[in-house]
């Protein structure tokens, strides 16, 4: 049987909150801040060397004593995780620098990154004895949802903006879910499945409101420090919605160095990437703020971009600036000149908010931020196929 270190949930603030139980349904903390998983890092740090993983599974479940499941419980997943790190050496010359990686999350199940967290929270769903789950999402959540859900046996409920576009509806309804569509953004979505949910006792699993997609998330970090010979590239670019993955990641550098598997100090910095029309945690990070003011009319073509305000904008903020990093925008324009990059040159299929990495990158290399000599991982979060129409258009 394999060994868990999965011990208790705290607050992510922290605050006076003692730790609380996992094995009971927990969703924020009561001050309101999200809460986060925690494990016995010291009993890890003996019994769980990098050692062991030689043999395991290719899917973010090699982790899965460091993982949110205690012995005797078993994941609900579809093979996610472990993506490829991809070199784009034309790319790298194009930019003038010494290594240039793609974490191509496009690979996952119902391709996109989302199924990470998805899987790590539909499996605490199913151990908590849960029956139904719901989500607001502006699309990759809601598909990867719906298809956890049909793996774990259990009612899925995802709500959507009514201009979702079509590919993202008929892949959820393909895992059998039902679909609500909201007027609105990702934010009307998230007020409309509470209201729904609440009285009925759904499961929410909306973005850091459970402590268990974060946990999925952070297995992006713990891949590319194994993939990279446990050295840590300079930079990891990474496109910023709601911001689950850098607040997982920035868990997961921690967690490692505790672990004793990545030396202190030598983490990479951290880069938030948001569009031109929806940039709030550009805007607090420049200004200094420490949390973010909602985003008034917000509008790009990267739905997963669009997020007028993130609940844990205090958490991201606090990684950027921690790490060394930055917080950069780019337009739609360049989104989509990425994308075609990502694929002319790579062979990549990127979402456009891959091509926003690549967009992100041109910029601060045209500043210097970026020097020749660094290496610097992109994350491309999902594929194209559910975007091509935004490749017939002319930008």
């Amino acid at each position: 049987m394999t060994e868990s270190f999965f011990s208790h949930l705290d607050c992510s603030v922290p605050c006076e909150a003692a730790p609380l139980d996992p094995r009971r349904v927990q969703h924020l903390c009561g001050c309101g801040a999200p809460l986060f998983a925690r494990y016995d890092l010291a009993a890890a740090a003996q019994r769980f060397p990098p050692s062991k993983l030689s043999g395991a599974p290719p899917t973010m479940w090699r982790y899965r004593p460091l993982l949110p499941l205690f012995e005797g419980e078993e994941p609900v997943t579809l093979g996610e995780g472990f993506t490829p790190l991809i070199d784009a050496r034309g790319l790298a010359q194009e930019l003038g620098l010494k290594r240039v990686v793609v974490k191509d999350e496009s690979l996952n199940p119902t391709n996109s990154f989302k199924a990470r967290g998805l899987s790590a929270a539909i499996t605490r769903a199913r151990c908590l004895g849960v029956t139904t789950v719901s989500v607001p999402s502006a699309g990759n959540a809601a598909n990867a949802l719906a298809a956890y859900a049909a793996r774990a046996g259990l009612t899925a409920h995802v709500f959507m903006p009514r201009d979702v576009k079509t590919p993202f509806v008929r892949e959820c309804e393909l895992y059998g879910a039902h679909v609500t569509l909201v007027d609105g953004l990702i934010t009307d979505a998230a007020h409309a499945a509470a209201e729904r949910g609440r009285s009925l006792g759904w499961y929410d699993v909306s973005t850091l409101r459970e402590p268990y997609r974060i946990e999925g998330k952070k297995t992006m970090a713990y891949e590319i420090a194994e993939q990279c010979g446990w050295r840590w590239p300079d930079w990891f670019i990474y496109p910023t919605g709601g911001g689950t993955g850098i607040v997982g990641m920035w868990k997961a550098f921690e967690e490692l160095e505790a672990l004793g598997w990545m030396a202190p100090g030598l983490r990479p910095r951290l880069v938030c990437v948001q569009a031109e029309g929806c940039a709030p945690l550009v805007r607090a990070f420049e200004h200094g703020a420490e949390q973010a003011m909602p985003w008034e009319g917000a509008r790009t073509v990267a739905d997963g971009l669009r997020v007028p305000r993130a609940i844990g904008d205090f958490l991201i903020l606090r990684a950027l600036r921690a790490s060394g990093g930055t917080a950069v925008t780019v337009s739609d324009a360049e989104m989509i000149h990425a994308m075609r990059d990502l694929g002319r040159l790579e062979g990549i299929s990127a979402a456009p908010e891959g091509g926003a990495t690549l967009a992100a990158l041109r910029r601060l290399r045209r500043t210097d931020r970026i020097a020749p000599t660094d290496s610097v991982v992109l994350f491309n979060t999902g594929g194209a196929l559910k975007y091509l129409e935004l490749l017939t258009s002319t930008w």
